[in-house]
C-alpha cells in the first residue's frame, strides 16, 4: 500500500494570478515514477486537522521533473496555503503517483485524441498533450478549453508553445464566457449544444480515437452525452472531475443514502494484515475503517479520486456514488470505499487488490 513520502519545493511558478505549478523533488524519484495523467495526494495539518488533496501532475514523462498544478479555490485551506505561504525549499508529504486518466502510448499509431478541458481541469491534460505529442509522432491532438476570459487560462503560455512546436498536429480552441470577439461558436459555456456546433464546423467525431473530458461534473457530463450521440463509444471516453467538494478546513462525516443501510461488520484487509473492525449503521466502509484506526488509504472522500479503491470479497455493498472506476471494475467487485455502504451483516474488502 502506497505511503506518504517527503518531497522538496525546488521551484514555484505562478501559471495565472490565483494558480502556482510547483516543481518538486521527491526523497524516493523511483517511487513517483509517473503515467501521464496521473495525480498527487498530498496531506497537511491544518489547526489540528489532517486534510488531503489529491492534485493533478502537469508534466510530461520527458520533461525531467515532477510538476503539479494547484489554483486556489475560495475558502480551500490547501490551494490557499500554496498559493500564498509555501515556499521554495519546504517539505511537502505527497502519495506516489496514483489514476488511470490516460491510455496506453502507441508510437507507432495514427491516432486522433480529442481533450476538453475547464478550468483548472486542463492540469492532467496538459501531461498527456506533451507525452502524447512527444511519444507519439503519428498522432494528432485537439483542444476545446473553457475558461471564463484569457487572463483566467492556465498554461497559456506552454500551450503556445506545444502549438509552434507541432503546427500540424496540434489544434486548440479557446472558448470564454466573455469573449470579446463575440464569435458564438467560440463564446459562452460548453455544454450539449456547443459540442454539436463544433462538431458540425469545427471537429469531425468520426475521426477521434479516444476523448478525455477534465473539468466540472455537469460540463463533464454534458460533453460525455453529446460525444455518444455523435457516434463516440462508452470506452472511448475517459474523463476526470474535479473534487469540488473538498475545500474548507471541517471533516464532514458521510451519509449514506443507502435504502437498506444497518450495523455491520467487517474484514478489512490492507498491506497483507486482516482486521475486524464494525460499520455503524450510516457510516461509509472507509469511515469505519479510520475510526478503527486503519490507515486506509484516501482523498477527496466525494467519489472522484479513487484513491479508496478497494475490492469487496464478501458480503454486499451500495456504491452510491462513483465517478472513478470504469464499469469492468465495478464488474470485477472493485468499489471506492468512500462511497459505500454495507447491504449484509458482515462484508470484507481488500485495500491489497
Amino acid at each position: 500500500m502506497a505511503q506518504f513520502h517527503t518531497l522538496t519545493v525546488t521551484d514555484l511558478k505562478k501559471t495565472i494570478r490565483d494558480a502556482t505549478v510547483v516543481t518538486l523533488e521527491p526523497d524516493d524519484p523511483e517511487a513517483f515514477a509517473f503515467t501521464q495523467g496521473q495525480y498527487l495526494t498530498f496531506k497537511r495539518d491544518f489547526d489540528g486537522v489532517e486534510l488531503r488533496r489529491s492534485y493533478s501532475i502537469c508534466a510530461g514523462l520527458d520533461d525531467g521533473v515532477l510538476q503539479v498544478g494547484i489554483k486556489r479555490v475560495d475558502g480551500g485551506a490547501f490551494s490557499t496555503w500554496v498559493n500564498e505561504d509555501l515556499a521554495v525549499g519546504d517539505s511537502v508529504q505527497a502519495m506516489p503517483p496514483m489514476g488511470r486518466f490516460h491510455t496506453e502510448l502507441a508510437p507507432c499509431v495514427r491516432k486522433h485524441y480529442l481533450a476538453f478541458a475547464g478550468g483548472s481541469g486542463i492540469t492532467p491534460i496538459l501531461s498527456i498533450l506533451r507525452t502524447v505529442l512527444a511519444r507519439e509522432p503519428l498522432a494528432r491532438f485537439t483542444l476545446v478549453y473553457a475558461n471564463r476570459a484569457p487572463h483566467t487560462i492556465m498554461f497559456r503560455e506552454e500551450l503556445e508553445d506545444l502549438k509552434n512546436r507541432y503546427m500540424t498536429r496540434f489544434n486548440v480552441v479557446h472558448v470564454l464566457e466573455d469573449n470579446a470577439l463575440d464569435i458564438d461558436l467560440f463564446a459562452g459555456r460548453i455544454d450539449g449544444e456547443k459540442c454539436s456546433a463544433l462538431f458540425r464546423h469545427w471537429i469531425n467525431p468520426a475521426a477521434i480515437d479516444t476523448a478525455f473530458i477534465c473539468g466540472p461534473e455537469p460540463m463533464m457530463l454534458a460533453i460525455r452525452d453529446a460525444l455518444m450521440d455523435h457516434g463516440l463509444r462508452k470506452d472511448q471516453i475517459k474523463y476526470e472531475l474535479f473534487a469540488s467538494g473538498q475545500p474548507g478546513r471541517a471533516r464532514k462525516k458521510a451519509v449514506s443514502s443507502a435504502a437498506g443501510g444497518q450495523d455491520a461488520t467487517a474484514k478489512v484487509t490492507l498491506d497483507g494484515t486482516t482486521r475486524k473492525i464494525e460499520i455503524p449503521k450510516d457510516i461509509s466502509l472507509l469511515e469505519a475503517a479510520l475510526q478503527s484506526n486503519v490507515d486506509a488509504p484516501h482523498a477527496c472522500k466525494a467519489g472522484v479520486c479513487s484513491t479508496c479503491r478497494a475490492k469487496v470479497t464478501q458480503g454486499e455493498v451500495e456504491m452510491v456514488a462513483n465517478h472513478a472506476l470504469e464499469d469492468y471494475e465495478v464488474a470485477q467487485g472493485y468499489v471506492l470505499t468512500c462511497q459505500c455502504y454495507p447491504l449484509t451483516e458482515e462484508v470484507a474488502f481488500d485495500y491489497d487488490q
